[in-house]
């Protein structure tokens, strides 16, 4: 019998831990957020650069969204775009969308205007939250777009009276990071909020198959694709996490309010299920960070809060353990280092649980599925160096080209089945039945295999996706662009070992034009690709290693890099 239908991880749970938890006690994603706004009123939801917002004000701003929304003719179903950081404006719009009955479409905010300009069309969304810093780049794509309204937020805006001005005008004037656009449409987020005061919120009745949100993910064909996460998926993984981590959660004292960092941004899937939903559930509090890569500053902002719940990539935890405040910090009541988004490093995992004394729990999921699909226990004293195990109504099989399920400690593609993974990709059948079992798993892209306790090891992946920083970058998307300057006659990328970023992408080019420079390929790249995916090297070649049938190797360019880099290390 293969290792699904033994579910030999459950032997592996932590006694208390359930095999199978009860998501449908909600009818809606709505359903949950409505009951934690009322049953935690009273509570801080959010603090931001110094400014709190309860969860009595998060309930009544978002109100005023959903029915602002109505009023502009978009019904229930609509899609809605947010490109913002980690500010206090995200939480509420994300609240009000989902509370028109619409759907979220996160974006990334360092978008290039080709990328913005896709997902936008892709999605076929109508109405867009754009942070002032990154309206100029929807100026330049808004008339290729189905976009009518656009809400224009601030960083101060919901900062108080005094100090919100004195930062946008630190953020326009001084930083000058933002960039002159003209959106003539556009409503200010705070006018909005005003124009809908006086507006009567109706609730919109939402179910368990409604589409909550798109969250886009990086595509073979080099265009990202919208992975359709309705209420249920995420109703399914912020029940099936919080019982995962119930044991320690339940070590906290009564009545005592979670406090959570918020540093991985809201876009990003897990910021967005765990940190932001199961936090509400839980009627935690989260400290947003805008811009983690400030170290210093993030460190700054801690020392105010002992922080309980710490979720991170490596190169974050890394970045962190190794500046000197760091050590200034208060850990005595961090319970819960989630690590995600890209391999933890045992060395990063021994100095963190060194200096906090809270060894990191690696975790493993993707946007399709919501996305935790397995975990190490949050009991575990000692750093595995494994992804974990599934997580409660989860099954993972390993399995091999044709779709056989292997034996435990065979390698195959690590495939999912469980109520938080995707519906499927948006508007695009042919890509889903690509990665869609008719039995219902989802095929993850990575190589692993399950030992006989049911823990999971990542040893390779199928894709050729590069990981950044706990971001998906895919070489076809990087050579789309590339191959368009015309000095270039073919090119291939890859990723190599960054110690900051985990890896990073390399270009390999072959010349049309004999006086093309890696300066010039660079500069293109850097007008078609946000900066994580822009290649950091580029290496010019007379040909690309090929198949018989001219498929670019791109597993012989990266075993050649690597042993270019050993031997520059030996």
């Amino acid at each position: 019998m293969g290792a699904v239908s033994e579910k030999i991880w459950l032997k592996s749970y932590p006694e208390g831990v359930p095999a199978m938890v009860d998501f449908e006690v909600y009818s809606s994603l709505n359903q949950l957020l409505d009951e934690a706004y009322t049953k935690y009123a009273d509570r801080l939801a959010y603090t931001c650069m110094g400014s709190d917002m309860s969860y009595a004000d998060l309930d009544g701003y978002s109100k005023q969204v959903a029915a602002w929304l109505r009023t502009q003719g978009l019904v229930k179903g609509d899609r809605v775009a947010i490109m913002m950081p980690n500010v206090l404006q995200y939480p509420i719009a994300i609240a009000g969308i989902l509370r028109a009955g619409m759907t979220v479409v996160n974006v990334n905010p360092l978008y290039t205007a080709r990328e913005l300009k896709h997902q936008l069309n892709d999605s076929g969304s109508t109405a867009i939250f754009v942070l002032e810093n990154f309206a100029s780049v929807l100026q330049e794509v808004i008339a290729e777009t189905s976009i009518k309204r656009v809400i224009i937020g601030s960083v101060g805006d919901r900062l108080s009276w005094w100090k919100g001005p004195l930062i946008n005008m630190a953020v326009r004037h001084l930083k000058k990071a933002v960039p002159a656009y003209t959106l003539p449409n556009a409503i200010a987020f705070n006018d909005m909020l005003s124009e809908a005061s006086g507006l009567k919120y109706e609730p919109v009745h939402a179910t368990m198959t409604d589409v909550a949100f798109l969250q886009y993910t990086g595509g073979t064909t080099g265009l990202s694709k919208g992975a359709t996460l309705t209420h249920r998926n995420i109703v399914a993984n912020i029940i099936q996490t919080e019982a995962w981590t119930s044991l320690k959660l339940n070590t906290l004292p009564a009545n005592h309010q979670l406090v959570i960092v918020c540093a991985l941004p809201l876009y990003h899937i897990f910021a967005l299920t765990i940190c932001n939903m199961m936090g509400a559930r839980l009627g935690g509090m989260n400290i947003l960070i805008p811009n983690p890569r400030d170290i210093p500053g993030f460190i700054k902002t801690l020392k105010n809060f002992k922080i309980n719940m710490f979720p991170a990539v490596n190169t974050l935890f890394n970045g962190m353990v190794n500046h000197p405040d760091f050590s200034k910090l208060d850990f005595s009541k961090l319970i819960i280092s989630n690590g995600g988004g890209m391999a933890v490093t045992r060395a990063t995992a021994d100095k963190w649980l060194a200096a906090t004394g809270c060894p990191i729990a690696e975790g493993y999921g993707l946007s399709e599925t919501s996305p935790v699909a397995t975990s190490n226990p949050p009991t575990a004293t000692v750093f595995s160096g494994t992804i974990g195990l599934p997580v409660p109504n989860t099954d993972i099989a390993i399995r091999s080209e044709d779709g056989k399920d292997l034996a435990i400690g065979e390698t195959g593609e690590i495939c999912i089945r469980g109520p938080q993974v995707m519906a499927g990709y948006w508007m695009r059948p042919d890509e889903t039945a690509k990665v869609m079992y008719e039995d219902g798993f989802f095929r993850s892209g990575d190589m692993g295999f399950m030992d006989e306790r049911g823990f999971v090891k990542i040893v390779d992946r199928i894709k050729n996706m590069i990981l950044v920083s706990g971001f998906n970058v895919y070489p076809s998307e990087i050579e789309e662009v590339v191959s368009m300057h015309p000095g270039v006659l073919e090119c291939a990328a890859i990723g190599i070992p960054n110690e900051n970023s985990g890896e990073e992408p390399r270009i390999y080019v072959v010349k049309k034009d004999p006086m093309l420079t890696e300066r010039d390929v660079l500069e293109f790249a850097a007008k078609g690709l946000t900066n994580y995916k822009r290649p950091k090297s580029v290496e010019f070649r007379a040909d690309l290693p090929k198949t018989n049938v001219g498929k670019i190797l791109h597993r012989e360019l990266r075993d050649e890099a690597l042993k270019q880099i050993n031997a520059a290390k030996a």
